[in-house]
């Protein structure tokens, strides 16, 4: 799996508009969902997965959180995913994490 920029902003944006806006869901704050969010950076998918996370305080905590949750998972762990984009943003609750998986078309 490789670092996709275009993913690193969707997350970023995403994390960022999380902790702005406090809320915690796959639907941004304007109702865009993930695919329309990856479409909407160029990137051409034909597989697209987000898993977020908020109030964990490093990346190791998070991967955890990650790892047993039950349907995070399938995304983490499905090798068809090659691309990633990962994203946090500082809120007073607790950073808010954002993880885009992607496979081109």
């Amino acid at each position: 799996m490789t670092t996709d920029p275009r993913l690193t902003e969707v997350a970023q944006s995403h994390s960022e508009d999380m902790a702005a806006q406090g809320y915690f869901g796959h639907t941004d704050s304007t109702g865009r969902g993930m695919g329309d969010r990856v479409t909407d950076s160029g990137y051409l998918w034909s597989a697209v997965g987000e898993t977020i996370a908020t109030g964990n305080a490093d990346p190791a905590a998070v991967a955890d959180e990650w790892r047993r949750s039950p349907g995070r998972d399938d995304d983490i762990l499905n090798c068809n995913f090659t691309h990633v984009g990962v994203g946090i943003a500082d809120s007073p609750s607790g950073p808010y994490w954002t993880q885009v998986l992607a496979t081109p078309r």
